[in-house]
């Protein structure tokens, strides 16, 4: 059964080229255009597609706009074209923010004239955050979008209370690899039985509106540097890093070579870039990275180093996101004898990363995004 695609873009050129690449993409299939958000609302609930491809600057009505409609009266999974510009990345993330799923750079010249490249990027985002009919997983593996974890932002309850029972958890152990149905469920928060002199959060599609919910709780005077690695374009994680910074409490910053840690303060890893620890632990590294690497910044590079740097001081956390990158670094992690939480399947919107640490052992807890602030207050204590 072929994959169901609206696109919404008021160019004609941008339009044509689209459904040419995605009509030959086997198990894709275009069933409709508009050429604003306006048009766009309502063929989405005339054709009911799986998949929505949207462009945020439109007349009548922007792709923002919507977005939020769309996800009120007909929730669909969204994939959101912008320009790599700045600019672009703020209005990226407000339609992330409103119940976009994932985002792809709009780059004519890549249009014109690297269509294969495109066509392989389409496909796979396509494919990945289709709407489920029967099957509940990509011919990949990767689970497709839950749309109904794409929650704003707005409409999340920030935490209440923080339970911190005194019952203690037991040591961890060099890589405990249970299977996963051995994971244990979120329960009340406990205390981690080791120090955590960092916390080190990875995520990927689905990973920005992930990351407000966690960091949006967490006190100004949190007791330990943040270390964050997004899958997100270089000339998008500095408006991310703003964004964070004027939503939280702690501070949030767009890393820099040389960032020394401080507790409290969440540095963003930047992107195409690589963000490791120094041999003293205590000062970040910006890297260019190995060319050969898939992800820049990459989740594993991250987490590794902090393996090394505090080894069996770390609270890893892997959030939303496609693909398995994050499993190694988590292996290290609990190799130097650190803790390891993961996002709960049915709270993340592609369930890619964290079933890769589930299923190799690696998680302490699998617990609902809304709960990770609370089990990472409870954890620290």
């Amino acid at each position: 059964m072929s994959v169901t695609v609206l696109v919404v873009d008021d160019s004609g050129f941008f339009r044509k080229r689209v459904c040419e690449i995605l009509e030959s993409v086997s198990g894709i299939k275009v069933v409709g255009t508009a050429q604003n958000g306006k048009e766009g609302i309502e063929l989405v609930k005339k054709l009911n597609p799986d998949v929505v491809t949207m462009d945020y600057e439109m007349p009548v009505m922007d792709g923002v706009t919507a977005v939020r409609i769309i996800m009120d009266e007909c929730p669909t999974p969204i994939l959101m074209f912008s320009s790599l510009s700045y600019e672009g990345a703020r209005v990226t993330l407000d339609a992330l923010e409103a119940g976009a799923v994932d985002f792809l750079p709009k780059n004519f010249e890549d249009i014109s004239s690297n269509a294969q490249g495109l066509q392989r990027e389409l496909q796979k985002r396509i494919l990945a955050i289709a709407k489920p009919k029967r099957e509940d997983a990509t011919e990949s593996g990767v689970t497709k979008v839950n749309v109904s974890s794409v929650t704003p932002v707005s409409r999340v309850q920030p935490v209440k209370k923080l339970v911190r029972p005194d019952d203690k958890r037991t040591p961890i152990k060099k890589i405990v690899a249970s299977p996963k149905s051995r994971i244990s469920g979120p329960g009340k928060p406990t205390k981690i039985s080791h120090p955590i002199d960092l916390v080190v959060i990875g995520a990927s599609t689905g990973g920005p509106v992930a990351l407000q919910k966690v960091l949006m709780n967490l006190p100004a005077d949190f007791p330990a540097p943040i270390l964050i690695v997004q899958h997100m374009p270089a000339t998008f994680t500095p408006a991310f890093a703003e964004r964070l910074n004027g939503l939280c409490n702690i501070k949030v910053k767009h890393a820099s070579d040389g960032d020394m840690l401080q507790k409290g303060v969440a540095i963003l890893a930047p992107g195409a870039k690589q963000m490791i620890l120094s041999r003293q632990g205590h000062k970040v590294s910006v890297l260019e990275g190995d060319e050969r690497l898939t992800y820049k910044p990459s989740v594993d590079i991250t987490f590794g180093s902090a393996a090394k740097s505090f080894p069996g001081g770390v609270l890893g956390v892997v959030l939303t996101g496609m693909g398995a990158d994050g499993r190694e670094g988590c292996r290290l992690l609990k190799q130097t004898g650190s803790t390891v939480y993961t996002q709960s399947e049915s709270t993340c919107v592609i369930y890619g990363m964290p079933m890769a640490v589930d299923k190799g052992g690696y998680s302490d807890k699998s617990i609902p995004i809304d709960q990770i602030t609370n089990h990472i207050l409870g954890g620290i204590g």
